[in-house]
């Protein structure tokens, strides 16, 4: 399969391989709430080994799944601590305070995408009736805000001593944690492995066409299965969709350095072209920011429009008043690609460059 649209908008945006949609069709299924499905459960298990866990539960989504793992942790009024732009407190619909009363307690998120080991130790609450207990933190890595900055191992066990030393559990939000893998040249497990909880998306860069798998001790995700019947989410023969989550796990989580090497490939790509601000320095991952000088001749909602009706390029701004994009690339973004939507960018910001390009090569 090949894209006639280059979709850069987000890497959920990837479809099923052609190996998936045969491994769906073919896939041995049961009654999943009864604990049936063989595939389903394969899926768990090998996810809960890669991640260095007892056991793992499929949920359909990673909102789903990091919602699992707050309510499985806290209870009504207890609090957590996030980061300011981490997804789950800016893009999960307040769901953990919606459905589990659990209230944020929100930090900055550093350039490098960490929270700041004091500043995480000053927010914990004294033991007093004033005051909601504090019950778990949660990091997200990569941490999508900071350019998909990847956490490593030193880090995410500076923060995990903190709450060992406190008393909290620690849950890591790792939708992309195989990029960070990838991006540190370490194991998965490595990352989370002094971490209470983990939930690891399958639908973004690794394919699958829906769902996330927690991970933890066999206790916690005895709490969570119950926790996810209540969400909705006790699904029947899933296992057509824990076989597209195989082939992630199995397949997708070894060729994610392409995706970083396609990132940076379009961040130095653009780098050269003028009105465009990007600090190719930062991209570790398949997250790239940039953003459009002042005087540049169009805005960002310009330059997604004409992307798309003219060069068949999907981006989205991301912040308008910071006349800033994000752009992520993924399994079915080639470095073709990105050579094509560079020179479209160009011909849009620079034509008189284009031009002179165009006859040069001539």
């Amino acid at each position: 399969m090949t894209m006639s649209v280059i979709d850069l908008r987000s890497d959920t945006v990837t479809v099923p391989t052609p190996e998936m949609r045969e491994a769906m069709a073919n896939a041995p299924v049961g009654d999943d709430v009864y604990g049936e499905d063989p595939t389903l459960n394969l899926l768990q298990d090998e996810a809960a080994e890669m991640l260095g866990k007892e056991a793992a539960l499929f949920v359909p989504s990673g909102t789903m799944g990091n919602l699992t793992s707050v309510l499985t942790h806290c209870a009504r009024g207890d609090e957590m601590i996030v980061g300011k732009d981490a997804h789950i407190f800016r893009y999960e619909v307040a769901s953990a305070a919606m459905y589990g009363g659990v209230q944020p307690n929100t930090l900055p998120v550093q350039a490098d995408g960490t929270l700041d080991l004091d500043q995480i130790r000053s927010a914990i609450r004294g033991d007093n009736a004033h005051f909601p207990p504090t019950r778990l933190i949660c990091l997200e890595n990569t941490q999508a805000s900071a350019f998909g900055a990847p956490l490593p191992v030193k880090y995410i066990s500076a923060v995990a001593e903190i709450a060992r030393v406190y008393n909290l559990k620690l849950h890591v939000d790792g939708a992309r944690l195989f990029n960070a893998a990838t991006a540190l040249g370490v194991e998965a497990r490595e990352l989370v492995a002094e971490a209470d909880s983990v939930s690891v998306c399958l639908s973004k860069g690794l394919c699958a066409p829906v769902g996330s798998v927690i991970a933890g001790s066999r206790e916690f995700i005895k709490r969570a299965h119950r926790v996810r019947k209540s969400l909705g989410g006790g699904m029947r023969q899933a296992g057509i969709l824990a076989a597209a989550g195989l082939i992630s796990l199995r397949v997708m989580t070894k060729r994610l350095q392409e995706d970083h090497d396609t990132a940076r490939q379009f961040a130095e790509g653009i780098g050269q072209i003028p009105y465009i601000k990007v600090d190719v320095n930062r991209v570790r991952t398949n997250i790239i920011y940039f953003n459009l000088t002042p005087d540049a001749p169009i805005s960002v909602e310009q330059l997604s429009a004409r992307l798309k009706d003219e060069h068949d390029i999907l981006m989205r701004p991301y912040d308008v008043r910071e006349q800033s994009v994000r752009v992520l690339t993924h399994y079915w973004i080639k470095p073709e690609h990105i050579d094509r939507t560079v020179t479209a960018m160009r011909s849009l910001l620079d034509p008189a460059g284009a031009r002179r390009e165009r006859i040069s090569a001539d």
